[in-house]
């Protein structure tokens, strides 16, 4: 099949095919590599560019970008159209658009399911990321988890970026107990103290990305992991997991606002800028946005790692990539836009005020521009803790390869179900851990199978 066909398996409802058993649908299988030469005949024969992607936390970064797709175009006699869409909308556009067989060319996915899920639907990418490779360095660890099949070598998409989530604090309170949070014992019994004084932390128990990051940053900090380092056995149903649960229903309890339990993605970062909230997991965004609405209370809101646990200190990274669809009506450009984005990446970055952290060895310079030196903050080297965030960052499948598995237990949010459970007493910790393990072994032996 070319790599441009529509030879796809009979079409299924949308909402079969987010169920478990319409995902089995994106198992194994990518389409033929899409080498060959970019030239502008090629932008002739289809007048467009379709780009959806998720409306980005620094919203500075969406104007950025629109603005470069369209200027893109104009130089290449391209109408280019970047639709911006809610994170949590995402799973159900793509569902939508591989049922229709028609949707954009461009497909971004945030957070961690998709590329691996729909790997069937998508064109292989394997040559673009090795050119860019080329150029840039060598894609990194956390970057290789974002797109690439690890059984086959290739890639079902381009890894764009990752999105770190350190500790974000407020110093002056912190100050005023004499602590730091640099360890998750010290988050709950500082946190305790500080709830005591109206300031809780704050760590969503509801679904989205944010707790599916920063609960799996606890379970690995306590030994604990969905999979083992081959990708193919659940290792859920430990000691560990129910030692990191338990911790979790303790911190909730001790130190935690209950409006954790509806939160969404959006709700921290609101917590931390309305002055209530002493701590929380979450990119920069947050502090962007206190650094426009309250200037002084930015000046008090730090960066620190994630927690260390007892047996590491790792945090969850948000991974962002993008998908050409094999029905797409004009890979041959989004390709070539994707190449044309990736040596401006630099300015991307900087549109993004250091949120969009590379995945590319060498595609942004060290000391890393804002992050080692931001003249908007106070003092100016506040975020320079964050140029090394990939020593501390993983994706879901750590410390195996992503693969769909992963990303499906990422998306039905099995692991912030599980905390929750324990948390508000549903379930024991033991009895929680159990769940979540029979959860996974069910999605890994449907992919297995």
């Amino acid at each position: 099949m070319s790599s441009g066909g529509r030879s796809f398996e009979p079409r299924i409802s949308r909402r079969g095919f987010i169920t478990r058993s319409g995902l089995a649908l994106a198992a194994a299988g990518t389409a033929p590599l899409l080498g060959a030469p970019f030239v502008s005949r090629a932008l002739a024969q289809t007048k467009t560019l379709t780009i959806i992607q998720w409306s980005h936390f620094v919203p500075a970064f969406d104007v950025w970008f629109d603005k470069f797709a369209r200027d893109w175009g104009d130089k290449n006699g391209i109408s280019v159209t970047v639709d911006h869409i809610p994170e949590q909308n995402i799973a159900a556009r793509a569902a939508a658009e591989v049922t229709a067989q028609s949707g954009h060319d461009l497909f971004m996915w945030n957070g961690a399911g998709g590329p691996h899920l729909y790997r069937k639907y998508l064109i292989d990418m394997t040559k673009l990321v090795e050119d860019i490779e080329k150029n840039y360095g060598q894609v990194s660890i956390i970057g290789r988890q974002i797109a690439y099949n690890q059984d086959d070598k290739t890639w079902s998409a381009y890894p764009d970026y990752y999105i770190n989530l350190p500790g974000m604090y407020r110093k002056d309170l912190w100050d005023e107990i004499g602590m730091t949070p640099d360890t998750w014992d010290d988050v709950r019994k500082g946190g305790a103290k500080l709830k005591a004084k109206g300031h809780p932390v704050g760590i969503s128990l509801a679904r989205s990305n944010d707790p599916n990051l920063t609960w799996r940053a606890l379970l690995w900090s306590f030994g604990a992991s969905v999979q083992d380092e081959t990708g193919k056995h659940v290792t859920l149903d430990s000691k560990a997991a129910v030692e990191a649960v338990k911790f979790a229903a303790a911190l909730y309890k001790e130190a935690m606002t209950n409006e954790v339990l509806s939160w969404d993605d959006s709700s921290n970062n609101k917590y931390i800028d309305s002055g209530v909230g002493s701590y929380i997991m979450n990119p920069i965004s947050a502090y962007r946005t206190a650094q426009q609405i309250n200037p002084q209370l930015a000046d008090n809101i730090f960066m620190w790692e994630p927690p260390k646990g007892p047996v590491r200190r790792l945090s969850g990274a948000a991974s962002n990539s993008y998908g050409i669809w094999k029905f797409a009506k004009n890979p041959e450009a989004a390709l070539e836009f994707l190449r044309y984005y990736a040596d401006n990446w630099v300015d991307a970055f900087k549109a993004s005020t250091g949120y969009n952290m590379p995945v590319f060895k060498n595609i942004v310079p060290r000391p890393m521009p804002i992050l080692s030196n931001d003249p908007t903050s106070h003092p100016p080297t506040k975020l320079a803790i964050l140029q090394n965030s990939d020593e501390w960052s993983a994706v879901a499948g750590w410390p195996g390869p992503a693969w769909a598995a992963t990303d499906e237990v990422y998306n039905d949010f099995v692991i912030c179900d599980m905390m929750t459970k324990a948390a508000t007493g549903a379930m024991t910790p033991e009895e929680a851990v159990k769940w979540g393990t029979h959860e996974a072994e069910l999605i890994f032996h449907k992919w297995q199978a």
